[in-house]
């Protein structure tokens, strides 16, 4: 009797492999998922400088999204739009800004050297830029009917004038001005200042920084003096 060979085992059947899809880049902020308010923080720095150069009208949010290095998703998902962009990029850096002024005044002998080092920190060759965005802000706010960046406007000149009026008042209880009227001191000295920058970002007429100094500290000069002894 011949003896029956044993079965070979059956091959599995070859499965074809599906080619494998190409990877789709992803961003350096992406790789790493990050705290919403990491990546919010990271968007509102990377517009600032953007609105500084461009003007808040010719910044878009593909623009942002690129200085970013994020996708314009991303972008979307975060902010609902570039005004609200705008809105917090202006508190950064306005925040960034007057915090130097109120370390600079905090320094001041007196009230009146205090006083005078914010005249000379509000206009100087490299503020331009600072009162450019200012005035994007400002017009922001009266193109828009978003009543959070109405609030937030509102509170930046708030603050704004509560900041010169402790100035004046420090000068005050110093003893080295005298005035009964420091909340009117106050608006005149705000709007001087809006509007010696407007005229020095125009420059019609011309305007140089010297002479925008000047016409503040005339206006303490006028309004606030010097308290005479006794």
């Amino acid at each position: 009797m011949t003896a029956a060979k044993p079965s070979q085992a059956a091959k599995p059947p070859q499965v074809e492999k599906s080619p494998k899809s190409p990877r789709r880049a992803v961003a350096a902020a992406d790789r790493t998922r990050q705290p919403t308010e990491v990546r919010r923080r990271l968007i509102v720095e990377a517009a600032v400088p953007l609105i500084a150069e461009r003007g808040y009208a010719s910044v878009g949010v593909r623009d942002v999204a690129a200085a970013a290095g994020v996708s314009v998703g991303t972008v979307t998902y975060h902010f609902g739009s570039v005004q609200e962009i705008l809105s917090e990029a202006m508190v950064l850096h306005i925040e960034r800004y007057y915090a130097e002024l109120d370390e600079a005044a905090e320094q001041a002998t007196s009230g009146a050297e205090a006083l005078r080092l914010l005249v000379d920190a509000l206009f100087t060759e490299d503020t331009d830029r600072h009162w450019r965005m200012w005035f994007d802000y400002w017009n922001a706010g009266e193109q828009g009917t978003d009543e959070a960046f109405s609030g937030g406007q509102a509170r930046r000149y708030e603050s704004w004038h509560q900041q010169i009026r402790a100035l004046a008042e420090r000068g005050v209880a110093d003893g080295e001005f005298g005035s009964d009227d420091l909340d009117g001191f106050t608006v005149r000295f705000a709007a001087l200042a809006d509007g010696l920058a407007l005229q020095r970002l125009r420059q019609a007429p011309p305007l140089s920084t010297e002479d925008a100094r000047r016409h503040l500290n005339r206006l303490i000069e006028t309004e606030l003096g010097r308290r005479s002894p006794g």
